[in-house]
């Protein structure tokens, strides 16, 4: 035999569904096998998705795990296709019953390697130390008189790791399982690294990743196979199902370039991000629908447009909550951009509400202004109790990290919020990138213009903007994203050149407000720093940079 045809399938997996990821997986190999495959890949822990986190330490959920890999490989021999070899990631366990991350190789109705991960990622979102025990050794499969290596994700991401062990094995391929999240700028870093790796071994290197939102982590795909020198040779599109097939060739010859795809824009990916992450969130909690206030601002515009994407404007509610001090334009672009996503829109005053809690408390000042913002609150989360959405909220990570938003107000609850790991100045380029794809498809662009240039503002009192209380936008994500994703202190922000009051400001907002941030919903990382698993700090805590 010349070639080894091969297919890296990504897909999509939901976390605890066994039966469910089982079933995707003997359809996918149904597909693969009609393509001619001999080989189909599919993602780290297919079976369980991933991560499990804690469910990984339950002997129920272990010994259902195992039982689905036995019978997987029964259930594609019975259906015919037990001339495949298929390797799927899935939850084993040692001789000591310590949880593995492990890649398992079905052929001929049984499973007849095993791989257990060698190297546990303990950064950023990971924890996988606390959870899984570790693999030793190395795994090579004959699949029809071609040599495959298998590895794990992070093991091909440390030198002198298991890819060195393959340098010397004389493979044909080396099969890369992957649950490796979505973060901008991360798709250059993986494909460098295979490049290196795959001269390393002296073999193509296949590198199938998993996609689709769990919780607060996307993933992406974007699977990828490159040549023994590097070279590309084929790969899948990001944030969607995909079957990417090619042929290994014989030891010492070059493969053909086949199913290469462009990658999208930056903004195009994370816009994408958020999507992903939303749908999956919506679908795979048993919600079918959303709602959320739409103020006719830029924030809750593109949150209201990127839940159309995500699961359809008909299955899409905004209410808007006019006070005293709301404009008329901003009810009108609330409406405009209602009817332009297909979305169902609703009026619901707040003065009625709001004199009722004055009349018992006569607040003044901000607590007045903040009442109004609970108000909203409320009546969101009344709408989703009796109309069974879930609340999705608008708020932006440079509202978040300031505590610029009312705690409970109809910018910070609910279950999920697309924007929590977008800057405001990103906010902008989103809505722009959004309405300029739809204009280059024919289509209307979905957020209204008034709603991406007027200047934001909360309208709890007259006249009120942003700016009144912050710094201009595109001078305080210069300095969110110095403080916050790069961890400089106030010496290095100086010596930087932003102005001492400004640096002072932004430093005292950002440290006062993590016990906000600990209330706020879900939202999909997009950055190398979201708030949340990558960032994690005392709420209580004295230290203030000097």
């Amino acid at each position: 035999m010349t070639t080894l045809r091969i297919a890296l399938a990504q897909v999509n997996a939901c976390v605890g569904d066994i039966a469910g990821n089982s079933r995707l997986v003997q359809a996918t190999c149904r597909e693969a096998h009609t393509r001619g495959a001999e080989l189909v890949l599919f993602p780290e822990m297919v079976i369980t998705g991933y991560p499990i986190e804690d469910l990984a330490l339950r002997a129920s959920f272990q010994r259902a795990s195992a039982a689905a890999v036995t019978t997987l490989a029964e259930d594609l021999a019975a259906a015919g296709l037990g001339d495949l070899h298929v390797i799927v990631g899935s939850l084993g366990t040692d001789s000591e019953g310590r949880p593995l991350n492990e890649a398992a190789v079905l052929n001929g109705g049984v499973v007849t390697h095993r791989y257990a991960k060698h190297h546990l990622p303990n950064y950023g979102v990971f924890d996988e130390r606390r959870i899984f025990g570790t693999g030793n050794e190395p795994c090579v499969v004959d699949v029809n008189g071609f040599r495959v290596g298998v590895a794990v994700c992070e093991d091909i991401w440390v030198d002198g790791g298991p890819v060195s062990q393959y340098a010397d094995a004389d493979i044909d391929v080396l099969a890369v399982l992957n649950g490796s999240p979505f973060e901008e700028g991360k798709g250059h870093i993986r494909t460098d690294l295979v490049r290196r790796r795959a001269k390393e071994v002296g073999a193509p290197v296949a590198y199938v990743n998993l996609w689709g939102g769990q919780d607060d982590l996307v993933f992406d795909g974007h699977s990828f196979i490159v040549d023994a020198d590097g070279s590309w040779m084929a790969n899948a599109p990001g944030f969607e199902d995909a079957l990417v097939t090619w042929d290994v060739p014989q030891a010492g010859t070059s493969g053909q370039q086949s199913d290469v795809v462009d990658f999208a824009s930056d903004d195009e990916q994370v816009y994408r991000a958020c999507v992903t992450g939303l749908r999956d969130y919506v679908t795979k909690t048993g919600f079918t629908s959303v709602v959320l206030g739409m103020s006719g601002g830029i924030d809750s515009a593109l949150t209201a447009a990127i839940a159309a994407d995500a699961i359809g404007g008909a299955n899409v509610t905004g209410v808007a909550m006019p006070s005293e001090y709301s404009s008329q334009h901003s009810l009108d672009d609330a409406e405009d951009l209602a009817k332009r996503l297909g979305a169902h829109y609703r009026v619901q005053p707040i003065a009625p509400i709001v004199e009722a809690f004055q009349q018992q408390l006569a607040l003044e000042g901000v607590a007045e202004e903040n009442l109004q913002a609970r108000v909203r609150g409320v009546i969101l989360m009344g709408i989703s109790n009796r109309e069974n959405h879930l609340v999705i909220a608008p708020g932006n990570k440079s509202e978040l990290a300031t505590g610029y938003a009312t705690i409970y107000d109809a910018g910070s609850i609910g279950g999920f919020a697309p924007l929590k790991d977008v800057d405001k100045t990103r906010v902008w380029d989103l809505a722009r990138w959004r309405n300029a794809r739809a204009e280059s498809l024919g289509e209307t662009p979905p957020i209204p213009e008034s709603s991406i240039t007027k200047p934001p503002s909360a309208e709890l009192r007259p006249g009120q903007t942003d700016q009144d209380s912050l710094p201009p936008y595109e001078l305080l994500d210069e300095v969110l994203d110095a403080y916050v994703e790069h961890a400089e202190g106030r010496p290095e922000l100086l010596a930087r050149g932003f102005d001492p009051e400004v640096v002072d400001t932004v430093l005292r907002l950002v440290d006062r407000a993590e016990w906000k941030r600990r209330q706020y919903p879900l939202g999909p990382k997009v950055t190398a720093l979201a708030f949340g698993r990558d960032r994690r700090l005392p709420i209580t805590n004295r230290w203030q940079e000097r």
